[in-house]
């Protein structure tokens, strides 16, 4: 590996880090921009997707993330970042073209299998930052890696949906040219920072599965990762079914939907960026997990009361607004405990754990939202909307009663 290019008497952000970070934004610009659009785009008659079939293509994506992230940052260190992230962005360009283009079902499949095999190079992204800076400014680099993961997710979805005015296949389009654009940035401009001559293969390690379920033999380790597993089954599960639910409830359009979620990004930003560490200082990342779960449980069995004649776009922005101050409590609160509860040596590994979990959760809550959601005629009607957010509610009273039981185990923290 080469020497990091920022030092002490250096600026921080360096033309190196300026593209990661540019690469990372369009990166999760590309994923947003697919959330509300890809249910309007595969119920159209050229497809007439079911809600199941649209869940599985939101699990396939993340599954594939899930799978290959591994092997993409292991390809990263064996030959070098430049060409696996260049290679990987492509991907994702072959990928929102095959969906942009679709004339069929299957094709749309192949093009979220393709986006989630090459999207999961953020790990990668990831391992460049650390590249390039020092110790020192490493923290403020994965801060500011954040912050572009959150503006890439506000961004996205308000393009995406601003886009299917000019036809539901556009936002796809759009992806695919915005990462061809980053895939030549790369390849013309981010300099390499790995030796490959200098590279060593580890001993082969434990599959992911065997870690996760390993995890949960460490008392206190197990029980934040299954709190955090829980947790973003459950937003996951939000995630898919609450396009649908407004599609079949408000007659909501994929902008409409677009301007929604990024209302929620926006709210999580401000305040994870803000009052998380504030509320922290005063209560302690334990009662915030506790107090988060119970919010984001009571907002999620609320949102099937809500229609245009009871409550309406007010309550709806209400509901939205508790989720996604709920999940800003309680998923920072998580990993922060965890970092907290590892050996500074294993920190790495815990987190990669960590985030094994949450990317197979990703899969899976789409997945059971699937199912949940569909009907015997394979539609939405207001029992399967029903049962498919309060199920998502009792997932967040489990974690809630998790984390109240566990809170002994991390009281000393």
């Amino acid at each position: 590996m080469q020497t990091p290019t920022t030092t002490n008497n250096e600026k921080f952000l360096t033309k190196p880090l300026l593209i990661i970070f540019i690469t990372v934004f369009i990166d999760l610009v590309g994923f947003g921009i697919v959330i509300p659009a890809l249910p309007y785009y595969v119920e159209s008659e050229a497809f007439r997707a079911t809600p199941f079939e649209i869940g599985i293509l939101f699990a396939s994506y993340s599954l594939m993330q899930f799978i290959f992230s591994p092997i993409l940052g292991h390809l990263s260190d064996k030959y070098g970042r430049r060409p696996v992230l260049f290679f990987s962005i492509l991907g994702s360009a072959v990928g929102y073209l095959f969906i942009g283009l679709a004339s069929v079902l299957w094709m749309v499949f192949v093009g979220r299998i393709i986006a989630g095999i090459t999207g999961g190079n953020i790990s990668t992204a990831q391992a460049y930052i650390a590249d390039v800076t020092t110790k020192e400014n490493r923290a403020k680099g994965m801060g500011l890696f954040g912050a572009m993961f959150g503006l890439g997710f506000i961004f996205g979805p308000a393009i995406g949906g601003i886009l299917s005015r000019y036809g539901i296949g556009v936002p796809f389009l759009f992806a695919a040219v915005l990462s061809a654009v980053n895939a030549v940035l790369v390849v013309f401009i981010l300099p390499e920072t790995v030796d490959k001559n200098a590279y060593k293969p580890l001993d082969g390690g434990k599959n992911r599965i065997v870690q996760l379920f390993e995890s949960l033999k460490d008392a206190q380790f197990g029980t934040l990762n299954a709190i955090y597993f829980f947790l973003v089954t459950s937003f996951s599960i939000m995630t898919y079914a609450f396009v649908l639910y407004t599609i079949e409830r408000f007659g909501y359009t994929a902008e409409q939907n677009g301007y929604i979620f990024a209302f929620i990004g926006v709210l999580a930003i401000i305040f994870q960026g803000g009052l998380f560490a504030k509320l922290v200082t005063r209560f302690g990342e334990n009662a915030l997990m506790i107090a988060g779960c119970l919010v984001m449980a009571a907002s999620l069995f609320a949102i099937p009361y809500i229609a245009p004649e009871s409550g309406g776009l007010i309550a709806l922005l209400v509901a939205t607004a508790f989720l996604a101050i709920g999940n800003s409590m309680a998923s920072p609160a998580a990993t922060s405990l965890v970092s907290k509860v590892t050996n500074e040596a294993e920190q790495g590994k815990a987190l990669g754990v960590m985030q094994s979990g949450a990317s197979l959760a990703r899969a899976i809550g789409p997945a059971l939202g699937g199912v949940l959601l569909n009907n015997s005629l394979n539609h939405v009607d207001n029992f399967t909307i029903q049962r498919t957010f309060w199920t998502a509610s009792v997932i967040m009273i489990v974690a809630a009663v998790i984390s109240f039981f566990s809170r002994s185990l991390h009281s000393e923290i």
